[in-house]
């Protein structure tokens, strides 16, 4: 059996696209006619009275994992695993054309658009043919088959969005996906069904769930359900479900892939092979064992696996006799045919009968008693961090060419497919071997690249004051801000930073820059001078390797309200005269062992524990502290002997265990932070920040690189312990949207045998974690800048996993052990953890919801040298502040999505960021306005599309479907859809959670 799929994907490099010019619109046009027999008309006829046998036939094809998405496309490096996905598209369109009754069904567009850019028009004709009589189906359509537990929800859409709009530019409305098909991620998040749902699909199909789950469901019949996505948004987000029997292979001994050694179907009397009756025997055997699973007279047999059909004709021969067969043979039982997911799904529902329903997620996903997939949480931490980062990034890029007037372009799209490929589930969920690894940071970088060169071209023109202006400034990211390093403010003793602000509401934050010098003056867009401080950077960033830095101080000042999608420039420079020279370096006293300003009082035990007790708010005191497991060294053979690896954590010790603390401490006060430094040893180290105002406490880890020389893999945490009562709950963020209660060993729909006690009750945290006490109303919340795996073992305590080395595989296919190295030894990452601990209330709430966004969707730092200009000259030269908004947001309301589209047009989704009955306050509906909501332009006409921007929403009718409790789910939005154009006003009602989307004209303003 294939392990799982990776989302690599790479199209970032080949896209020559332009397409978009001469296709169709991105939704179908009002006065196209339908023409085509594809979709649920095109589907087979099943028989009431007889099993339907419908024969899927599809190739799982991962945008990397084992080889690059490269190496997968071309068919390189077979030594590592034979795939070649142009193979596999040239000869299954080859193979469809022989018999009109074949059907195939491909998924990931980011392999499929690759093929489709190198094909001839005779080609690209019989694709359009197939398509349109429903004969080659898209199934899913996202870029690639994304994660669904460190993915955020941000960039899940994002990658659909562009997939979906690929396809129905390229092929129309036959192209348009109405089923979601993740049948190899790793469990699976609510947030995903609610998405899909709200992207107008019927349903969706996966392979992964826990054992013990699948176990009780073919009991009891209940493989099929109705998913409710959202407390918050209702039936809007419910989601029918098939859990597939087999994974995602075909039956036992009926592969017939080049890959396979299964005997083929012989029907040639004569032959001393002949073997049909004992083969369709065979076949139908294995359809009535999983017939008693399933409650309608429809059963969906999965025919491929990983990177089947490059020779599809063996597929096809023998799919082809195994039908004709089945039939001849037993034709007043069973109706075998050649169908797809959505046909599938088609019949089910005509069987009108009501289903059960879920209304929690799937995970952890646990595949034996000793195999939690739950490692890969946390697997890979730093391309975890530069995936957040390539999303952060895009969304700045993408308003700054919508506020900047500048069409979509090929950069864009490179940016949008890089971020795609990320998403796969072997790319963020680092589950790749170490050199697809390197290749998706390669692919994401580029893009990175080519995002500055767009942005800065933007924001010349929107800052300078004069058309006429000639000098070109160049505008410079710093992406290494994490360990204290950049070029641009190390090595200029004059230079402007300007602060882009891609959230919705203005921001007022701390600015932290690598420099050389002792001290600085920073100007605001005023004139006024602001206070500033630096703050030596600890000689563990100083020593990490490969950093090249040399900058001694982190130079650190108050940013006040960068407006929302706009900017703040300062202007700093090096004071280099004697006279002038005093250092803002605060004075380490050795004397002085705690910190905190006139909020906390923090210091640090004799066992390397940090110790924190608030003193405005009794009761609040609270301790951190690093403590590692040691990964289980197995040897795999059985359950019982499984080792810890990429995918999954299993300790060898029911207790993480205390580090020996032999470090040191160093505290550093000033008017704008206080810092503790502690190193617990020669490879663990943190920072923890109080700066002046903000009601946060910052934890900077850092970790690696670890050690191993014990010859013992190692699983790297850290603990926030309060003595809130908790009652075994907590509760994590699903894809960083929604809040799921979690409930320490247990499971909401099924009694719990657990045998890994530890792994068994992790999660993925992908932006937040949370732990509450009811009686006294008090709240801990981790908020995380990647994707992270967490547990609550202890009541009142947080547990998070930052970092993992270890030694041995776990089996699971990709053959190496999880021992990243970089220069040579092992990884080091550094991250951040906000935490905010205080009163549960309305305004803690929406505290915690600032600091989650501003973690996931950062100012972005431009550094401009400017050796040679004064400030006087910058300022009269450009504007330094601007904003993307002519009027203020609902605090509970952010843009989502303001994105160039096509033909002029702008893509906005507007997204409540409360859930319903969260918050008495803020869990309201309120209405917007976007009319004259923009600074740069007004809204003229608006047309609201599916949550993919991929069709009207008034022309989305989904599949109704009946639960137990007598609920009709009709899966439409109550929301009246929007379609307005030369209104005197635009207003749109966003209710608790909702994201509403649009595609949208503009006008300039004059």
């Amino acid at each position: 059996m294939l392990r799982l799929i990776p989302p690599l994907f790479l199209l970032s490099l080949i896209l020559v696209v332009n397409f978009f010019h001469s296709a169709q619109a991105a939704v179908i046009p009002d006065n196209e006619k339908k023409t085509t027999t594809c979709g649920y008309e095109a589907c087979a006829k099943v028989d009431p009275t007889k099993v339907n046998i419908h024969i899927v036939a599809h190739s799982h094809d991962d945008v990397g994992w084992l080889k690059t998405v490269d190496q997968y496309f071309y068919g390189h490096r077979n030594n590592i695993q034979p795939a070649g996905v142009q193979y596999i598209l040239n000869s299954a369109v080859k193979s469809l054309q022989e018999n009109p009754e074949r059907r195939f069904i491909y998924v990931e567009t980011a392999f499929f658009w690759k093929w489709w850019m190198r094909q001839d028009e005779r080609v690209r004709t019989i694709v359009r043919n197939l398509i349109n009589e429903g004969r080659l189906e898209i199934i899913g359509g996202g870029w690639s088959m994304n994660d669904e537990a460190v993915t955020h929800y941000h960039s899940v859409i994002d990658q659909f969005t562009w997939g979906f709009r690929i396809l129905n530019d390229t092929f129309g409305e036959c192209a348009r996906p109405k089923i979601g098909w993740q049948i190899d991620p790793f469990g699976h998040s609510r947030e995903q069904a609610s998405m899909f749902a709200q992207m107008g699909f019927d349903g969706v199909l996966f392979g992964r769930l826990d054992y013990q789950d699948k176990n009780e469901r073919m009991k009891s019949r209940t493989l099929e359900m109705i998913w409710k996505g959202s407390p918050s948004l209702g039936e809007s987000a419910n989601l029918f479900t098939t859990v597939l029997y087999n994974f995602y292979s075909p039956p036992p001994g009926f592969c017939f892939d080049i890959l396979c050694s299964d005997a083929p179907l012989i029907d040639d009397p004569e032959s001393p092979d002949y073997n049909i009756e004992s083969r369709v025997n065979q076949f139908l055997s294995f359809v009535n064992k999983q017939n008693k699973t399933y409650r309608t007279n429809n059963l969906i047999i999965t025919m491929g696996n990983d990177f089947n059909y490059q020779n599809a004709d063996t597929w096809f021969t023998n799919l082809d006799k195994l039908i004709k067969y089945t039939n001849k043979l037993n034709g007043s039982t069973y109706n075998a045919i050649y169908s797809t997911p959505s046909c599938y799904l088609k019949a089910v529902n005509d069987a009108k009968l009501s289903w059960s329903t879920k209304s929690d997620d799937f995970f952890p996903y646990a595949s034996d008693p000793h195999s939690y997939w739950t490692g890969y949480y946390t697997s890979r931490p730093s391309i975890k961090l530069y995936e957040r980062m390539g999303n952060n990034f895009l969304q700045v890029v993408k308003q700054l060419s919508v506020l900047n007037n500048m069409p979509n372009n090929e950069k864009i799209n490179k940016f949008r497919e890089a971020m795609g490929i990320m998403q796969h589930h072997d790319a963020v969920t680092g589950t790749e071997k170490q050199h697809v690894a390197n290749d998706y940071s390669r692919i994401l970088s580029n893009s990175m690249r080519d995002g500055n060169k767009l942005s800065a071209d933007a924001l010349r023109n929107m800052m300078k004051k004069d058309e006429n202006t000639e000098k070109k400034v160049e505008f410079h990211s710093c992406l290494q801000l994490n360990i204290s390093s950049c070029e641009h403010t190390e090595n200029n003793k004059n230079f402007v930073v300007t602060l882009y602000n891609p959230g919705s509401q203005p921001l007022s934050t701390y600015v932290r820059l690598p420099v050389k010098g002792a001290s600085y003056r920073v100007k605001d867009y005023l004139g006024m001078e602001l206070v500033t401080q630096l703050v030596p950077i600890p000689a563990t960033v100083s020593k990490i390797p490969g950093r090249q830095s040399s900058a001694v101080f982190d130079l650190v000042f108050l940013a006040l309200s960068i407006p929302a999608l706009g900017y703040q420039s300062f202007y700093i420079s090096e004071k280099t005269q004697e006279s002038e020279i005093q250092s803002d370096e605060p004075v380490n006293d050795e004397s002085v062992s705690f910190m905190g300003g006139d909020t906390y009082d923090i210091s640090v035990d004799t066992s390397g524990r940090v110790v924190l007790q608030s003193i405005e708010k009794e009761g609040i005191r609270m301790t951190q502290s690093f403590q590692f497991y040691k990964g289980a060294a197995g040897n795999n053979m059985v359950f019982s002997n499984r080792s810890s690896g990429a995918y999954i954590f299993r300790p060898n010790v029911t207790r993480a265990v205390d580090f020996n603390y032999n470090g040191n401490v160093q505290i550093f006060k000033g008017p704008l932070v206080e810092e503790l430094h502690l190193t617990v040893n020669e490879w663990v180290s943190e920072v923890v920040r109080i700066y002046n105002g903000e009601d946060r406490i910052e934890f900077n880890w850092l970790v690696g690189p670890i050690d191993v020389n014990d010859k013992i893999g190692k699983e790297i945490i850290t603990k926030y312990t309060t003595n809130l009562e908790s009652n075994g709950q907590f509760y994590t963020d699903s894809n960083g949207r929604e809040m799921l209660k979690r409930e320490r060993n247990k499971r909401p729909t099924w009694n719990l045998h657990l045998q890994e006690p530890v792994a068994g009750n992790y999660y993925p945290v992908t932006t937040k974690i949370v732990v509450r006490d009811e009686k006294r109303k008090l709240r801990l919340a981790a908020l995380t800048d990647r994707a992270q795996g967490g547990t609550s073992l202890e009541d009142g305590e947080i547990e998070l996993m930052v970092h993992r080395r270890l030694l041995k595989d776990d089996a699971f296919g990709v053959e190496e052990a999880l021992n990243e190295t970089a220069y040579g030894i092992g990884l080091v990452s550094r991250g951040e953890h906000s935490i905010i601990f205080g009163s549960d209330s309305d305004e803690f709430r929406l505290h915690e919801k600032t600091e989650a966004t501003r973690l996931a969707l950062r100012p972005w730092v431009f550094i401009s040298p400017v050796e040679n200009i004064s400030y006087d000259e910058w300022k009269n030269t450009y504007k330094m502040q601007n904003s993307g908004l002519a009027k203020s947001l609902p605090s509970n309301v952010q843009i989502l999505t303001l994105e160039p589209w096509k033909d002029g047009t702008v893509l906005l989704r507007l997204e409540h960021i409360f859930e319903s009955g969260e918050s008495g306050k803020y869990s309201i509906p309120v209405d917007v306005n976007i009319q004259d909501l923009f600074s740069a332009f007004i809204v003229t006409s608006v047309r609201e599309t599916t949550l993919g921007g991929n069709q009207w929403l008034e022309e989305n009718n989904r599949l109704k479907w009946t639960s137990e409790e007598n609920e009709i789910f009709k899966t439409n939005d109550s929301s009246v859809p929007l379609n307005l154009e030369n209104a005197s006003a635009i207003s749109v009602e966003l209710k608790p959670m909702q994201i509403r989307t649009f595609i949208v004209k503009i006008a300039l303003r004059q």
